[in-house]
This record gives structure tokens, sequence and C-alpha cells, in this order.
């Protein structure tokens, strides 16, 4: 590694280190002024704003402007360079534009490798105390319970379905319990007006439950009975569904979260399933948009390092606007969630591509 590698490396992590510093200032103010009256007005404290929700909110504000921060503090650098003719002057003594991309690429995947590893686990842990200030004081309608009209699958031979669940009190209403002993033959279904969960014994009982048993030979017995135990495999968490889940799971709880709303048979899980897969595609935004800088900024342009940063920022805007306007596609089912995902980062590693090759020929 030459001395000119470590000054841009150098160079870029203090520059990315102090926009997101600066991002995390502006943002705090103007969401503050946003939302103020709202804090206020619900009983929030100043205290409980500064010192509980916006230090929980800091890892989400990283997490969305850590490729921003990296890909302008790369343009202001590689634009200086290049304004100065100090890059002109490396590729006339032979050194190829594709070699100075090493500190570039080195530093992508060093802080798409960190921001990976933090939006996975460090991000979703502080979203619990934001997300929670926020149904608290914001009273957000998106972000509901989707608790109605929930349909389990208990065991591979029986299948639980409520009207709907009180996640307050661990309450199920107008409960369903079948089973099964063949694909098309009925062995029991219980049907009960509640279903609460006990702490102290973790079963659940059942509140004026009728049991009906059917024979093969299709004769039916009903019995009635005030409270029933039982033991499901189906637990409160997993009776509890909220459209933003996803956001404070870590990548691990968040892949079991989706396979239960897979099993479940719900047919709403376009949002968890779009914000599961961006826990593995954002960060890769960070790289992305490094690799595309060297190219746009190494050209000196008439006007310097403002049209330089003008071009930049409005690079960025683009892609994370199609970040945002793929994801409601994938929200309604109107496209994968996988794809609604990838879309952006495909359009724009096809940009990087062209950048690129246009340098070399």
């Amino acid at each position: 590694m030459t001395t000119f590698d470590r000054y841009i490396i150098r160079r870029l992590l203090l520059g990315f280190v102090t926009l997101v510093a600066l991002l995390i200032v502006f943002f705090i103010a103007l969401h503050y002024v946003e939302y103020m009256d709202d804090f206020f007005d619900r009983g929030a404290t100043m205290r409980e704003v500064f010192l509980i929700y916006y230090p929980s909110y800091i890892p989400e504000i990283v997490k969305l402007t850590s490729p921003l921060a990296l890909f302008l503090s790369s343009i202001f650098i590689t634009s200086r360079l290049a304004q100065e003719l100090q890059l002109a002057a490396l590729t006339t003594s032979g050194v190829s534009l594709y070699r100075l991309l090493v500190p570039y690429a080195l530093v992508g995947i060093v802080v798409t490798s960190g921001m990976w590893w933090f939006n996975g686990w460090v991000v979703p842990k502080a979203n619990q105390t934001r997300i929670d200030y926020e149904y608290r004081y914001f009273k957000d309608e998106r972000s509901r319970l989707k608790t109605t009209d929930i349909h389990l699958q208990n065991s591979p031979s029986s299948i639980l379905a409520a009207e709907y669940f009180d996640r307050r009190t661990n309450t199920a209403h107008l409960v369903s319990l079948q089973s099964f002993d063949g694909p098309n033959r009925i062995r029991q279904r219980i049907d009960a007006r509640e279903m609460r969960w006990d702490d102290s014994t973790h079963v659940w009982r059942l509140i004026e439950a009728t049991r009906r048993r059917f024979s093969p030979d299709g004769d039916e017995r009903r019995e009635f009975v005030m409270e029933l135990d039982t033991v499901l495999n189906v637990l409160p968490r997993d009776l509890r569904r909220r459209e933003r889940d996803v956001e404070f799971l870590t990548v691990s709880e968040a892949s079991s979260f989706v396979d239960a709303l897979k099993r479940s048979g719900v047919g709403d899980i376009g949002r968890p399933m779009v914000e599961y897969y961006s826990k593995f595609a954002y960060p890769f935004a960070n790289l992305i948009l490094i690799l595309i800088s060297l190219p746009l900024a190494a050209v000196r342009r008439q006007g310097g390092q403002a049209v330089q940063l003008g071009i930049g920022l409005g690079i960025a805007f683009v892609y994370l606007a199609l970040q945002k306007l793929s994801e409601p596609f994938g929200y309604a089912g109107d496209i994968s969630p996988l794809m609604a995902t990838l879309l952006p980062h495909v359009v724009f590693t096809i940009v990087c591509c062209v950048l690129l090759y246009r340098v070399r020929t």
C-alpha cells in the first residue's frame, strides 16, 4: 500500500465520520422542529426526548445517511485532487485510474461490512426504544397492530385461527383450533370465546370452549367446558404482528419472524419482507456509491468543486429516492419484495460499470 493509498483512506474515513456527525445534528434538529408539538401535546418531557428518544434514533440516522456521507466525502476529496491536477499528474506518470480505485474500494468494502453488522444487530436494538416511543406519542395509523383474522399452523396436523388478538393482555378472541387425521379428514375442532396466555404455567387457557370430536364414520360428539387448558406450539409473540416489527429485530430474529409469517398463511407480508431484505441490501449502497464517485469526480469541470458536489448530491438523491419509490410496490405485492429491494442497487451497479468502462475508454 502506497503513501497515496493511505492518504486517500485517511481522508475518506475522516470525511465520512465528519459528514455523518453533521447529518445527525441536522436530522435531529429538523425532526424536532416537525414533531415538537406531538411530543409535548401528548406529555413527553424534554429529558425523555433528548436523553431517551433521540439517542435511540441516532443508530437509525447513521444507517440511513452512511451511503450519502461516504459518497459526498469521496466526491469532495476526488474533485479537489482533480482541480489541483494531482490526478492528472498521477495518470500522466503511468498510474491507471483503476489503480487509484483501490483505496476507494477498500474503504467501501470496510464500511459496507461494518454497516451490515451495524444495521443487522445494533440498529434493531436501538429501534425497539424508538418505535415504542413513537407508538406512545405519535399514534401513527400506518403502524397499528396487524392482529386480526389470524391463521397459524400449530403443527403439521393442526391449525389455529383467531378473529383478534389483544397484545396488551395476551388474549385471543373467537378462537378455533382444528386437528386433522389426514389432508381431508378433521378429527377435532375446539371453538372458544377467548384464549388467554398463562405466564405462570406457559399454557393457553380456553374460555367457554366447545369441543367437537369426529369419528371416522362421521359421528360427532360435542362437549362444552367453561375453561380448558391446552399446550400449543404457538406463543403470544407469534400472534403479535406489526408492520414495523422487522425494524427492531436482528438479522437472525427477523429470519425467524418472516418464516413464521410465511407459515401463518397471512397475505399482507410485503412490508416486513421488504424490511427484511433491506437489512442485507442497503449496506451495499456504500460500496456502489463510492465506486461511482471516482470516475464521476475525477474529471475537471467548469465551476470546480461546487459543481462536482451538486452532481454528486443529485446522483445520491436519485439513488436513495429510487429505493423509496420501489419499496411501496413490494409492500403492495405489485412486484416481489426481493425485486423491490434489489432493483435500485442493480440499476446503480450498472451505472457504476458504465462509468468505469467509460473511464477506460
